[in-house]
């Protein structure tokens, strides 16, 4: 057996000619028709899933924090409309560790309209004056709703839990009052004071009150970050806008000067890619020069922790010796690529200019992103917001606090019928307290399945619907390859037939070739679940295993997206099932191995550059104007908490709109490659078996058709 014929064996059999093959093959038959049934079927599943979603969730328990009753501050319609705050009784109890339990301080909380903004406790506020004008009617309002008797004994006050002991000069954060700290030399301060009364006649330092504010605010650090985020998105909306379109038309220009300047258009985008990156190391340099000799830059990245104001990292010289470094190597690594890859680049070039040309003759290929980015949007906000009313699906749950042991502590109760029970005898200092939102019955004890079973069916149809758009390029582009005299031969509206064949006849493929990927990437979220779960253990093997397992899913993921796509181009062309689809195109490629690692991943490489030129330029400008530093719009940009969140987001916004052109570019040149291949395998160039390449990929591989004009 000769070695051609042991390696064809091993990578099945090259394709033969036929005669009757001009494309994409018009009379094909449903394929994977069972998965095609499961898809419809996990489709009306999540559908259910979403309207039980939607009848038992209330976003509400997310936008407004929830008083010891389970009430809503600052709700419209409600008793609480105009009480937008939430005022803590005693804040000092949020220092217990029961806060990192159950997220809920073990203290009273009430709605107020402003939190308080002096020091007074309520015996020295029942000791002054006449009721009606004196600071008893001020701290009356940060006492419970149903307190009305003011020359109710201090003891029974306190007692029944009608009033706090005492209230400190505080600030809105969050919605939430916490004491307003201030440092003067070092010292903290609460009101310009050291210490105060507690109510009892005892001297506290405000020290105390600061742990309490830490714990209270475990989980409201964040909420302040995405409350200014969020203010400064409204700030400067407008103008993330008008960067996501100058780099919309920008890829949309760059495009267009491909199709008739490829590869001047290549050479000028490799030389910008290199001058950006190299204005950036400069940039990085002179910022890092600046702060030489400032106070506190030379503060490690590691001893600063993470700060919520991230405009402080900027502000340290490793910040920018750490950006230069990464810049650097991006650099190092690009022109190494390029010294070593330049003569595949000239063919690489070639076959960008061949897909220009397809490109150009089905210009609605380039407005179809457009359609794939819409559904899949409908995608995002479905999960999202079935996610959102799944977690707020549950009931309020209110359970038993009190500050001195009590066998009923931690136990379910009722606040209708708390006062009435044995619990409150047996523990005078008993309160039954708003606890969490969740709840005993069989949908909330299956709500983490719901919520595995929404990410799931995310994913699925997420990769279903790139799938779609994949396997419409696919057809369309294959269309032209396969045209024997382009454009004459070319079939009419090839991108709107091949969407329909994509639909009518390979729904059950693309659910099929979806659903691997879509398995794959859940069990990656269920490892990464694991191994933040896992970052406080201290099993060094578990880490060790887990880190493994995490490489190896995601390799097999990026294995699979680079098999399902070529799978869906033979299904495109051949109309073939998934599992055949992909086994004729691994060993079709297999049998090309060389040209797949030179020219597809050199060609892949070149978009690439492309997409980071484009990115790369808009996040550039995008950082001058909202750090003010272009003189003509300097009084334009918006005053911004964190001016990286509107240039993140333009920078996010630039690659997905520039992965959007590109990816039709990258789809065209895979589908393109492969018919190439086939056209290699099947057609000799003689009379009988002509070449369907173009005249110029024949006169790069120096290959003619005999009896043919290559004109």
């Amino acid at each position: 057996m000769s070695r051609d014929e042991n390696y064809y064996g091993k990578h099945g059999t090259p394709q033969k000619y036929d005669p009757t093959f001009k494309g994409p093959i018009y009379d094909r038959g449903c394929t994977d028709i069972i998965c095609c049934i499961l898809l419809f079927l996990a489709i009306i599943g999540y559908v259910i899933v979403g309207v039980v979603a939607w009848t038992h969730g209330d976003p509400r328990k997310v936008i407004y924090p929830t008083n010891s009753r389970g009430q809503f501050c600052g709700q419209q319609g409600t008793p609480n409309e105009n009480k937008p705050f939430l005022f803590y009784f005693n804040i000092m109890k949020c220092a217990s560790p029961l806060v990192l339990l159950e997220f809920q301080c073990p203290t009273t909380q009430i709605c107020v309209t402003k939190c308080p903004d002096r020091y007074l406790t309520y015996l020295k506020a029942q000791s002054s004056g006449t009721v009606s004008k004196s600071d008893l009617q001020y701290y009356k309002d940060f006492c419970v709703p149903e307190f009305t008797n003011l020359k109710k004994p201090m003891p029974e006050v306190l007692r029944d839990g009608d009033c706090p002991a005492m209230i400190t000069p505080s600030t809105p954060l969050a919605r939430r009052c916490f004491p307003a700290f201030s440092v003067k030399k070092g010292v903290i301060m609460v009101g310009n004071k050291t210490t105060f009364d507690d109510g009892v006649n005892h001297q506290r330092n405000v020290s105390e009150l600061l742990e309490g504010a830490k714990k209270a605010n475990v989980v409201l650090e964040a909420r302040q970050l995405a409350m200014k985020i969020f203010e400064d998105y409204t700030v400067s909306w407008y103008w993330i806008i008008i960067g996501l379109v100058i780099a919309m038309v920008a890829s949309l220009i760059f495009v267009i000067l491909l199709r008739f300047l490829a590869g001047i258009m290549v050479w000028v985008m490799i030389v910008m890619v290199i001058l950006v990156l190299g204005y950036g190391i400069f940039h990085c340099y002179m910022e890092y020069s600046k702060l030489k000799g400032e106070a506190g830059s030379d503060v490690s990245l590691m001893d600063l922790g993470f700060q919520t104001d991230l405009r402080v990292y900027l502000h340290l010289k490793q910040t920018w010796l750490a950006f230069m470094i990464i810049l650097c190597i991006l650099e190092v690594v690009i022109i190494l690529l390029l010294i070593f890859l330049r003569k595949r680049i000239l063919i690489a070039i070639a076959l960008i200019k061949e897909a220009s040309r397809a490109i150009g003759h089905i210009m609605t290929s380039l407005l179809f992103p457009l359609c794939t980015f819409f559904l899949l949007c409908l995608c995002i906000a479905y999960w999202a917001s079935t996610a959102v009313f799944l977690s707020t699906s549950n009931e309020a749950v209110y359970k038993v606090f009190n500050e001195t042991p009590c066998a009923f502590a931690g136990q379910t109760c009722k606040p209708e019928t708390f006062n009435t029970t044995n619990i409150t005898k047996q523990c005078p200092d008993a309160r039954c307290l708003f606890a969490f939102y969740g709840g005993e019955t069989a949908y909330h004890k299956y709500l983490i399945f719901l919520q595995f079973y929404n990410v799931f069916m995310f994913f699925w149809l997420a990769n279903f619907v790139i799938a779609l758009g994949q396997v419409t390029l696919a057809g369309a582009f294959a269309s032209y390859y396969w045209a024997f005299k382009k454009p004459d031969d070319i079939p009419a509206f090839p991108l709107f037939s091949s969407f329909g064949r994509a639909l009518r006849y390979h729904t059950g493929s693309l659910a099929f070739g979806s659903l691997i990927l879509a398995i794959v990437q859940v069990i990656r979220v269920i490892l990464e679940y694991l191994d933040h779960r896992l970052k406080v253990a201290e099993n060094k093997f578990a880490k060790f295993l887990l880190s493994c397992l995490k490489c190896c899913f995601w390799c097999l993921e990026k294995c699979l997206k680079f098999l399902t796509r070529n799978a869906y181009i033979m299904v495109a062309i051949y109309g073939t099932n998934f599992c055949t689809s992909a086994r004729n195109a691994f060993f079709l490629l297999m049998r090309n191995i060389i040209r797949v690692a030179v020219l597809d991943k050199v060609t892949d490489f070149l978009l690439f550059l492309g997409k980071l030129l484009i990115v790369g330029s808009v996040g550039i400008l995008a950082f001058f104007f909202f750090t003010q530093r272009i003189k003509l719009v300097q009084d334009s940009a918006p005053p911004l908490n964190y001016y990286w969140v509107p240039i993140l987001t333009v920078i996010v916004g630039s690659y997905l709109i520039a992965h959007g052109f590109f990816s039709v570019y990258g789809m065209c040149v895979d589908t393109l490659f492969l018919c190439f291949l086939e056209d290699l395998e099947r057609n000799d160039g003689s009379a009988e078996k002509p070449y369907f390449m173009s005249s110029n990929l024949k006169k790069l591989l120096k290959k003619t058709n005999k009896g043919h004009s290559d004109a």
